[in-house]
């Protein structure tokens, strides 16, 4: 089994910035793909990064490219965020996600998700 754990969301400004993180633990080692999702109120969860621990892959949502990253310590086994020129539209919960052996930015083929982590972006 992997647990999930996220952390650093919070209460942003527009135009500000978030580094979100996801520790991950457990059997890790059949670990393939790690993907961000998010999800408003009322709204359906939406795909907003991913990238194999190896680095060799990654994709970004086209509401976020050029404005978020997604990064990765292996040896700490983590997976980060960073969310720049954040604005009210990325208010949502943010998840983390774990895809065995697959890379997958559909959010059909995860494995192991996260809680979440809020985040909010005020005006």
């Amino acid at each position: 089994q992997v647990q999930l754990v996220e952390s650093g969301g919070g209460l942003v400004q527009a135009g500000g910035s978030l580094r979100l993180s996801c520790a991950a633990s457990g059997r890790t080692f059949s670990s393939y793909t790690m993907g961000w999702f998010r999800q408003a109120p009322g709204k359906e969860r939406e795909f907003v990064a991913a990238m194999t621990w190896s680095g060799v892959r990654t994709a970004y949502a086209d509401s976020v490219k050029g404005r978020f990253t997604i990064s990765r310590d292996n040896i700490k086994n983590t997976v980060y965020l960073q969310m720049n020129s954040l604005t009210p539209g990325g208010t949502a919960v943010y998840y983390c996600a774990d895809s065995q052996n697959t890379w997958d930015v559909t959010g059909k083929a995860y494995d192991y998700w996260g809680q979440g982590t809020q985040v909010t972006v005020s005006s």
